[in-house]
């Protein structure tokens, strides 16, 4: 799919894109089967909000996991908004879904959510999470944060913090909040210092790598099944939930998913042997 309807007022991206335009589910399955058939093993849906899709994107996950073959699907981005427990079942009974979620949430703080038009609380996200890994206990857990938007006091920022600590994502996108000619928040009152930004973006990744770290860690001993994408001094690959993995090996399995049992975990990859 296409474009975008939230206006979120710190986004371009329905001025620039459009609105939301979904694909035929049709054309879709036609072109996920050629792609399985022409030996792709992992595929991605894309859409700005993928999960509004038009068509339902549970039932569009459910179509395509009926196609036979030896792959995985990812899909990026979602929004909370759109997320349901549906979503999630469709995930958790799918068998060839990966187990990997990218819920953007911005932000800790309800009165930085409203601002920036997000149209969810925190507690809300906090209930999508719970339910998520309740089906999926073996989820990874990716997600988007913006520091310093417009009026963002301390207090909000803690509650950030405090979201990330509660939630313990595998993985985190961050960013300073960055004007854009034509949203609504490029002209809000209460701009943030630039050096009040780079200091919360530096707190909230060292708050991130701690728990990445200890997720990370926590794999060591465990088989994953991992998709071998090329050789970077040793073979290459990730894991069901996007993790990257490096191990020894011959070039013979670039392509095809193997069994890797991880030996070390360090904050942004993993290391293992091949089994």
């Amino acid at each position: 799919m296409y474009g975008c309807n939230n206006f979120c007022s710190y986004c371009v991206v329905p001025y620039t894109r459009g609105r939301e335009r979904s694909r035929d589910p049709g054309r879709i399955e036609e072109e996920v089967r050629g792609l399985v058939g022409a030996g792709y093993k992992d595929i991605t849906l894309l859409g700005q909000n993928v999960n509004s899709y038009g068509w339902g994107f549970p039932a569009l996950l459910t179509r395509l996991d009926a196609i036979e073959g030896d792959y995985l699907i990812r899909f990026m981005t979602s929004h909370p908004k759109d997320a349901t427990p549906e979503l999630f079942e469709a995930m958790a009974a799918s068998r060839h879904v990966a187990r990997q979620l990218h819920l953007p949430v911005q932000s800790g703080s309800d009165r930085i959510l409203e601002a920036m038009n997000r149209r969810y609380t925190a507690e809300k996200y906090l209930g999508l999470v719970r339910k998520a890994k309740e089906l999926m206990p073996n989820l990874t857990l990716s997600s988007d944060i913006i520091v310093g938007f417009p009026g963002e006091t301390e207090t909000d920022f803690e509650s950030t913090l405090d979201l990330v600590r509660t939630v313990r994502f595998d993985s985190l996108f961050t960013f300073a909040y960055s004007a854009r000619k034509g949203t609504r928040a490029a002209n809000m009152e209460d701009q943030i210092p630039n050096e009040t930004k780079k200091a919360r973006l530096a707190a909230l990744m060292e708050a991130q790598q701690e728990v990445s770290f200890e997720k990370n860690k926590a794999l060591e001993g465990s088989v994953q099944r991992v998709l071998v994408m090329g050789r970077d001094g040793l073979l290459e690959g990730r894991t069901e939930g996007g993790k990257p993995c490096y191990f020894e090996g011959d070039d013979v399995l670039i392509g095809s998913f193997v069994p890797v049992k991880i030996t070390t975990g360090k904050s942004f990859v993993l290391y293992g042997e091949l089994q």
